[in-house]
């Protein structure tokens, strides 16, 4: 995430962030436990891993979960925006992982390019990022830090939102089941009409992934317009980024 994006994420968001994530995505906590075991299963059970997180901020529950499932793993944490970061440092102190995560303030890039790490993650950053200029060269950036055949989760928003009404429909459905009032419901569905630009399909977000340096990713959990996915850095990678 750039530091424009992360302008969206100041401490009103932070304050709510747990509560209205669980709500916009529905199986918000699956997603966070299925990457954890995708990732496992990709390492393999047991082994010593570092983890790159990028965009750690806010819950930090694909560290939380991925700390319960491998407690031989170590983490990397980066996020631009300091309330959300320091959610995710007392969510990691109050479950007692914070001594198997370092955080940093900032972006992939203030991670030394010459750090390889055996895994990331990126769970909810795609769809902020304006342009596909954007979303390539932080998918590239992440693919430089990354082991030749480590696993790379990436999780996000894909396909216009205006292009699937019916969808659209039910998510703002979601709202109103938890209790958001007509006014709010649509508020809230027009802000994120506005804030977010999430690629615009999945055919879109492979092309991206193989253009960074990754291979033919799998799919492994869907919600309305969000999908999760699993690739592996390929050996070669274009190092024009």
């Amino acid at each position: 995430m750039t530091q424009e994006s992360a302008a969206k994420f100041d401490m009103s968001r932070a304050a709510e962030y747990g509560r209205q994530s669980r709500i916009g995505l529905a199986g918000y906590d699956a997603c966070h436990e299925l990457s954890a075991c995708m990732l496992s299963a990709a390492l393999g059970e047991d082994q010593q891993a570092r983890v790159l997180v990028v965009g750690a901020g806010g819950t930090g529950g694909e560290i939380i979960a991925s700390s319960r499932l491998e407690p031989k793993w170590s983490f990397v944490a980066v996020d631009p925006s300091p309330p959300m970061l320091d959610l995710a440092r007392a969510n990691f102190v109050e479950v007692g992982v914070s001594d198997r995560v370092d955080t940093i303030l900032g972006t992939v890039p203030d991670i030394d390019s010459f750090l390889r790490f055996d895994a990331a993650i990126m769970i909810g950053v795609l769809h902020h990022l304006p342009g596909d200029a954007e979303k390539q060269d932080i998918l590239a950036q992440i693919s430089k830090r990354l082991k030749p055949e480590a696993p790379f989760v990436v999780a996000g928003n894909y396909r216009s939102y205006t292009s699937q009404p019916l969808l659209l429909q039910a998510w703002a459905n979601r709202w109103r089941m938890h209790g958001t009032d007509p006014d709010d419901c649509k508020a809230k569905m027009g802000k994120i009409l506005k804030d977010a630009e999430p690629p615009d399909s999945e055919e879109a977000v492979i092309s991206l992934l193989t253009c960074a340096g990754f291979g033919e990713p799998v799919r492994y959990f869907s919600s309305l317009f969000w999908g999760a996915w699993l690739a592996r850095r390929i050996s070669k990678v274009d190092n024009r980024f």
